[in-house]
Formats: structure tokens, sequence, C-alpha cells
């Protein structure tokens, strides 16, 4: 970024310095594929390919929908998630849906004979693309018989009930009717639709003014390119703005029968395909809720943040490790190799996040980023997932704050304004803990040349400890003989 032309307010991390171990608001994006062609009016409501804002539950349902078939679905995963949990609501999310039914559909059309009773006919499909429904009656027999084609809101009227996945016609005749409609294909979505998908990360700020922290693709992530994508992706998105991601270790390999389902087989495939990235967590197994269905652990963490990101006014300066997650047991396919705290310990020194119980619930368990391996030479900044985040939230809110004044004559006390409202921001993040030590911001003639200047590109460095969590602590207890003495001093 040195040797480029720059027009606006940046934010980039420096060299750790020691080595020694905004966007305010926690914005989560989640990118894959939510069941859009069960609701009316999706090609012209701005829910393919961009990004969508879900308040609760029953925003989300007119909105995008929802479904139990996380397996495909999985945004539908994370509005469960987020709005069906003990917690409440856990957001608002932003989903980017990559299903576009206009094109992802068999080619085939779908006829049904239905039978219309007091008035109310109904029928079961999960696939259908309801803006296709056309409804037709015949009335007469043979060379007589006529069919005409029944006007919707005119005739009848269409409604869907997501839990029963039926679809109920009302408002005909007593009879038969024939029911014809597309159905929706989702096994043409491959990961080329997902990256694309994840390339809309910039819509988000340049249309809905937020900025994405926090951003995953629960089923997707495990597939490297698409890994790769959301690094990528996360990086200086709209040219500007940093986010982290959260990814997750597939439970099988790329040729359908390999497991992953041991912990020494999670972190050989963990480091042999790449998936060590410092502004990454990643997590391993999944994880089964009381009712059988399945979250990837990706998903509760990003809850999990959120939660703990708005106990803090959205400051991320706890890690989501060690927090209660509404689940069972763990999942890992068709093997059962459940683990305990102990175990799960070597995932977190590989810089794998999995889920344990403890204390009489399910916690996730693990604070590192993804680059973090126990013994290695490990970027100090990168140890923690907390660490990353404070840094990123520092220079995100660096250019949300001055980008108002670009263009603006660069005084000398607009310098030192600069200075003191970074400086007052510093302060106020140590005094509740979220750095520590004495913080700073400087304006250095080392990086403010003459050249430089004459440009209009002007630096400050901003010098920071993010503060550690408590990730082990240990009490030594030993015996003594000392005790004794009291039974001869009582005499004295």
């Amino acid at each position: 970024m040195a040797n480029e032309y720059k027009y606006g307010v940046y934010g980039q991390l420096g060299q750790s310095v020691g080595q020694s171990a905004i966007q305010s608001g926690t914005v989560p994006v989640y990118v894959g594929l939510a069941p859009v062609h069960l609701i009316r009016g999706y090609a012209d409501a701005g829910v393919v390919n961009h990004p969508v804002k879900l308040t609760n539950l029953a925003d989300a349902q007119s909105k995008v929908g929802i479904s139990d078939d996380w397996g495909t679905y999985g945004i539908a995963e994370a509005i469960d998630a987020h709005f069906n949990n003990p917690l409440g609501n856990v957001g608002p999310i932003y989903v980017i849906n990559v299903l576009d039914p206009d094109t992802m559909r068999k080619a085939a059309a779908t006829t049904k004979t239905v039978a219309i009773a007091n008035g109310t006919g109904s029928f079961v499909d999960a696939d259908i693309i309801l803006d296709t429904l056309k409804v037709s009656v015949t009335t007469g027999t043979g060379q007589d018989a006529e069919t005409v084609q029944k006007t919707e809101c005119t005739d009848y009227t269409v409604s869907y009930n997501f839990a029963k996945k039926t679809v109920t016609i009302e408002g005909l005749s007593d009879g038969n009717i024939t029911v014809t409609y597309n159905t929706v294909d989702t096994t043409v979505i491959t990961k080329d639709e997902i990256i694309a998908g994840i390339q809309k990360l910039d819509v988000v700020y340049s249309e809905r003014f937020e900025i994405p922290n926090l951003v995953a693709a629960p089923g997707w992530s495990q597939i490297p390119e698409v890994y790769n994508a959301l690094v990528s992706g996360a990086q200086k998105i709209d040219g500007h703005w940093d986010a982290f991601v959260y990814a997750d270790l597939p439970l099988v390999q790329a040729d359908g029968t390999t497991a992953v389902d041991t912990i020494e087989k999670a972190i050989a495939w963990k480091n042999a395909n790449g998936f060590t990235a410092e502004r990454s967590k990643v997590f391993w197994p999944m994880a089964v809720k009381n009712d059988g269905k399945t979250y990837h652990l990706s998903t509760l963490g990003m809850v999990e943040t959120l939660r703990i990101d708005y106990e803090h006014d959205s400051i991320p300066m706890e890690t989501c490790g060690n927090k209660a997650v509404p689940v069972v047991k763990q999942y890992f396919g068709n093997s059962d190799n459940a683990f305990g705290q102990a175990r799960g310990r070597d995932l977190a020194a590989a810089g794998i996040t999995t889920v344990v119980p403890w204390a009489g619930e399910w916690v996730l368990w693990g604070d590192h980023t993804a680059a973090y391996a126990y013994g290695a030479n490990v970027e100090p900044r990168a140890i923690f997932d907390v660490s990353l985040r404070m840094l990123f939230h520092i220079t995100n809110s660096f250019q949300q704050e001055w980008s108002p004044r670009i263009d603006r004559p660069m005084t000398l006390r607009l310098r030192d304004e600069i200075i003191n409202r970074e400086q007052e921001k510093l302060d106020a993040y140590a005094s509740i803990g979220a750095l520590i030590g004495s913080p700073t911001v400087e304006f250095l003639e080392s990086d403010n040349t003459t050249t430089d200047m004459m440009n209009g590109d002007f630096v400050w460095n901003i010098l920071v400890t993010p503060t550690p969590p408590l990730k082990s602590a240990t009490v030594k207890v030993a015996y003594t003989d000392e005790g004794f003495s009291v039974y001869t001093e009582e005499g004295e």
C-alpha cells in the first residue's frame, strides 16, 4: 500500500512490537443457501446474491424462508442458531443467499391433482417455487371438457406452512384441481457460486453502510477454495474494512469416503490443507441439538461471539471459548469418538476450537486463531482470536470516524484532534480491560515524509496490547508439617 495512490482514510496492521505475549458494532455475515423459493416475490425482493438483514425468526421467515434441511440450506441453520435458541434473539445478522430459483430449477415442471374440500386443498413439497404455481380447474368430460386457469387473489389464495412443508390453496369450489409448478434444483450449486457470494461482502457496506466484521459459510467453509475465498474476501472489504472468518474442518475428506473423525486426523487435515490463516478461527467436529439436528461449530461460535460482543458494548475483547452452547453431544458423522476437555486441549493446542462437556453443560473450547500451534513460532498478534479482532476493531473505527474529514484542510489542529481523539478511545479501551498497559497514538516524522505530506498522505501510528484471555490458571498446593506445632503450642 505504501507505493500506491491513496484517497480516503485507511487502516492497516503493522509488525508486532515486542515478542511477548469501526464499525463499533458487530455485524455477522453468512454466505450460503436459503429457501427463498418459498418466498413470494423473491425475484423483486433482492434476496439473491445480495445481503439481507435479518432481525428475528419471523423476519427471517418472511424475507428468506426457513427450513429444517440444514444440510442443504446452511443459512437456515444460522437463522435457527441466532433466533431459535434458549438465549432469545442474538442478532441482527446479514445473509447472502446464492440460490437463484430463476435459473437453478429442474427442467420439467411438476403437475399434481389436488382435492378441494370445504374450500381448502393442500399438498406437500419443500422444493416448490411458489411464484410459479398455476392452478386450473376442468369441468365437463370428454369432448365437453373445459380447462380454465384460475387467477390467484381473485379466485383463490395460496399460503405455505414452513413447519409442515405444506402448500395450501383456499377459495375454490370443492372437487379436484390441477396444480403445475417448477421446483428448485440445489444440486447445481457448487463452491463457485459460494465464492461468488463471498465477493458480495462489499455490498454490505456500500449499500447498507454496515461494516461486516464476522464472516462464515457453514456447510461450505470446509472446502479449501471456499476457506481461502473467505479469508481473502475478509481483507479490506470495499477497500477498507477488516473482518474475521469462522470456518469448519470437514468430517469427511473431499473423496467423500475418508472420514476425518479423530483428533489426530483433524489436526493433520488442518495443516495439510492450509487452514492456518491468522484472521480465521477453525472449528471441529460438529454438535447435535436435543432434537437431533446438527450444528456446525462455526455457527455456534458466531452466535456466542455476537452475544459476548454485545455484553461489552460491541467491543471484541472476549473470546467465544468456554461459552455454553445448546447442544447435547459432539457429532462425527458415522463415527462416535467422543472426547472431553483433556483431549479437547490437544485440539486447542493445534489452533482448532471444539466443543466439550464441562461443569454440567457443553461449552466451546479454544481461544486461538487458526494460525496458532503450540511450540511453533507464531506472530504474537495471532495467538488469540480476540487480539486480532481487537486490532481490526481499532483500524475499522479509525477509518469510520475520520472518513468525513477527507478533503478538509490538514491543519495542525486537525492533526492533534486525531491524536487526542484516538488516544481518548485507547484510554477508554484500557479502562474496561480491552487493552493493557499504556496504549499510544503517535504522528512520527519517519512515517510522514515531506513528499508524502505534499501529496496529502498522512500516517498515525497506534501501539496497543490487546488483553489476553485467561487461558489457564494453576494453583500449587504443598504439604507442610508446620501445622502440627499447634499441638504443643496450646499447652505453653
